[in-house]
């Protein structure tokens, strides 16, 4: 190719990038700069994207406003042991379907994504009645005790990556005498790890932000998680904007940090998970 083509291919897909991002970071700007905003200035006409008048309170209120400490470690406690349950279950899932030889492997990887398919609205009732009957719709096990028995989705995302990791290294243990656990402990799961750093913020997000799964299972004021309490600064005919801004920012920063930190590894999981069947 040209040098001349080659550049002018690389500016344009430098301008793409930069139009996509502005697209999807422009929602996430205006709920920071509304957060440092008066609730008068927010509705002044007309419209800035900056504040007139530069003001913090809005954080010190919107977390005195509502029990929000105590709302963000219920939402913390169901996520880690959400994590705990999907890092724990899914490699051992996903290895027994990629390395190891035995019938049925293939119906059951078929199997599970065709669950796949079925909308979490479908079962949403058949599980409640489950729950119900056990006594546990107003405790966290229901939000919590799934993720113990693997999702399908990041089943297949570590399937499709440990299919891929190379044959010689797990035949060349297995000749060292290495047995399955040890292969699949010393071998699979550090190979793993973009996959399963995929599979955690995945887990770490659907875990934090959920809200159907509390409001379907939560009842009580003081184990709601974030995602309902948050309602709470929505009044019947005003809505506390600055304020819902200010919460909403404290609760997403949990979740950018976390992708900052393992970037990297998330985006190498993500490209590599599906290269091989």
């Amino acid at each position: 190719m040209h040098p001349m083509k080659r550049r002018m291919k690389n500016w344009a897909f430098a301008l793409a990038v930069l139009a996509l991002s502005a697209v999807f970071l422009s929602p996430f700007l205006v709920m920071l700069t509304t957060s440092f905003k008066t609730m008068e200035d927010a509705f002044m006409i007309p419209v800035k994207i900056l504040p007139r008048e530069f003001t913090i309170k809005n954080y010190s209120a919107a977390v005195n406003k509502i029990p929000y400490f105590q709302y963000m470690g219920n939402t913390a406690l169901i996520t880690v042991l959400s994590l705990a349950g999907e890092l724990l279950v899914v490699p051992m899932v996903a290895y027994s379907l990629a390395r190891i030889k035995w019938k049925g492997a293939k119906l059951i990887s078929g199997l599970l994504m065709a669950t796949m398919m079925i909308p979490y609205t479908v079962t949403m009732i058949p599980l409640y009645r489950t729950w119900h009957a056990l006594g546990l719709t107003k405790t966290y096990v229901p939000l919590i005790a799934p993720h113990f028995a693997g999702h399908a989705y990041y089943i297949i995302i570590l399937r499709q990556f440990m299919a891929g990791l190379p044959n010689s290294l797990f035949e060349a243990a297995k000749i060292d005498g290495a047995n399955e656990v040890q292969r699949y402990l010393n071998l699979a799961l550090p190979l793993c790890k973009p996959a399963l750093t995929t599979v955690g913020i995945y887990t770490f997000i659907a875990a934090w932000s959920d809200y159907l799964g509390p409001l379907i299972y939560i009842n009580r004021k003081e184990r709601m998680t974030l995602s309902l309490g948050l309602q709470q600064f929505l009044n019947e005919f005003t809505v506390d904007w600055t304020l819902l801004m200010a919460a909403a920012m404290i609760f997403v920063i949990p979740v950018v940090l976390l992708f900052f930190i393992f970037q990297r590894n998330f985006v190498e999981g993500v490209s590599t998970a599906g290269l091989k069947a």
